[in-house]
């Protein structure tokens, strides 16, 4: 009988990537997607560690599989990602029914380590760098032949162009668990694009800790990134092409201009903010202050007509005053985001912040503070959605809503979700499609189909890497 698996994912969209690698892996391996977690033989979480309460959902879901691993002694449990390369040990010493631990580097070890911990026991492989070709190896699957990573929308991927961040912010762990930046080879990135264009995607989403800074550690000619959105967009069948995360400290008027004079390139870009406070900001280490962040801002959207703009804000970094705050509600108010990811600060051990303790602030503090910042945000939010009732967008179709299944939802070249009506008109996912925008929220826009425009290319393939 063929052995069955599910991937539990948390974290950010280089995790769902690896997930869909990983999910290839196991396939090529002759395992098969179970349909829920009492259909499968082996339990596979990739992790984050971004923020605390990551590791504690990990640990939540182990707890509870404790029960259902002594009911199936056969059931084995894997941990991998960025809280596997950060706990190593402690996964098994914390729950002891975990079978394999992996890292951020060794992903493509996976199969292999659950064949070996099947024959042997329990097994923790965590290496502290990526081997030879470390750029190929992250991005690509290694394996038997038909290891392609199963995309959660075959009409849509993810292309890693770069791993590792070379940054020193104060609060995060991303350095220390997924190591320097290393990039990928330019022509290898572009045809990776050119392979999934012929097998049907449309829309591709280039992947990095920090994308600006992608080819510095290959080359000193500059800005590489802005080249490779060119080729990138150049490369027939490809519509849509986005980025994230860029740093604002490295985005290059050559970036923006490449932005603007290639079609396929999203209007939509994700420029972490953090913090509007130039003194937390230099706590920080970000590299920028606030009037060179809307200085950027101001560039991009002069560039870039119609161009959506989300960030990242946290909320509470040590010594944070509320005078700092206010700083942060004002830029944040004065840059007008499309949406924004809003995050109260979460110590990380090893990250200089966390060893502020001195300077933490009180918890109800900070859950004042993140309302507040809430509350700014979906204003400027509902704003810009209002501003696109009565228009007609071109919406790329993902499938039926998750909230009602009589209503298809899909995104808009700046990104957002669109919920629409197709009023009996069958309209499959990866077609694209014209939505007369009736109404606006502050995180989703409503209409009814005018036209399909464009049928789908891909051949229709199981997603397998759930959330």
């Amino acid at each position: 009988m063929t052995r069955k698996f599910v991937i539990r994912t948390f974290g950010c969209q280089m995790n769902e990537h690896d997930s869909e690698r990983l999910a290839g892996l196991l396939m090529a391996d002759g395992l098969e997607p179970a349909a829920d977690l009492d259909d499968a033989d082996v339990v596979v979480f990739n992790t984050c560690c971004i923020r605390e309460n990551a590791d504690n959902r990990l640990y939540g879901n182990l707890g509870h599989l404790k029960a259902l691993r002594q009911a199936r002694p056969g059931l084995q449990i894997a941990v991998g990602g960025c809280l596997a390369q950060k706990d190593r040990d402690l996964i098994r010493q914390r729950a002891g029914h975990v079978d394999v631990v992996f890292g951020t580097h060794n992903l493509a070890r996976a199969p292999e380590l659950l064949r070996r911990a099947a024959a042997e026991g329990p097994i923790v492989e965590v290496v502290d760098a990526p081997g030879a070709d470390p750029a190929g190896a992250l991005a690509r699957p290694t394996g038997p032949p038909g290891a392609e990573p199963l995309r959660a929308q075959p009409h849509a991927a993810w292309v890693t162009i770069q791993t590792g961040c070379d940054n020193s912010c104060t609060f995060c762990i991303v350095p220390s668990v997924r190591g320097p930046e290393v990039s990928r080879a330019f022509d290898d990135v572009v045809g990776e694009v050119r392979s999934l264009a012929r097998r049907g995607v449309v829309e591709v989403t280039l992947l990095g800790q920090n994308v600006n800074s992608y080819g510095r550690d290959l080359t000193r000619r500059r800005p590489l990134f802005a080249d490779l959105l060119r080729a990138v967009g150049s490369v027939e069948g490809i519509r849509r092409v986005r980025f994230t995360s860029p740093h604002p400290k490295d985005l290059r008027p050559e970036t923006i201009a490449a932005m603007a004079e290639t079609p396929a390139v999203c209007e939509q870009l994700h420029l972490p903010l953090q913090s509007g406070s130039d003194r937390v900001l230099a706590a920080m280490h970000r590299g920028y202050d606030s009037a060179r962040y809307l200085a950027r801002l101001r560039a991009a959207r002069e560039a870039v007509p119609d161009l959506a703009v989300t960030t990242d804000v946290i909320v509470g970094f040590p010594g944070e005053t509320e005078a700092d705050f206010e700083d942060t509600l004002a830029v944040v108010a004065e840059a007008g985001f499309d949406s924004a990811y809003t995050f109260e600060y979460s110590p990380r051990p090893g990250t200089p912040a966390a060893a502020m303790t001195d300077r933490f602030i009180e918890p109800d503090v900070v859950a004042d503070r993140f309302e507040r910042l809430r509350a700014v945000v979906e204003r400027a939010a509902l704003r810009a959605h209002q501003a696109r009732v009565g228009r007609t967008e071109e919406v790329l179709v993902e499938g039926p809503s998750r909230r009602d299944r009589s209503v298809l939802a899909g995104r808009t070249r700046q990104g957002k979700l669109v919920h629409f009506a197709a009023s009996g008109t069958p309209v499959p996912a990866g077609a694209f499609v014209e939505v007369a925008i009736a109404s606006a929220a502050p995180h989703h826009l409503s209409g009814s189909l005018v036209a399909v425009t464009g049928a789908p290319r891909h051949r229709a393939r199981i997603p397998v890497a759930s959330a």
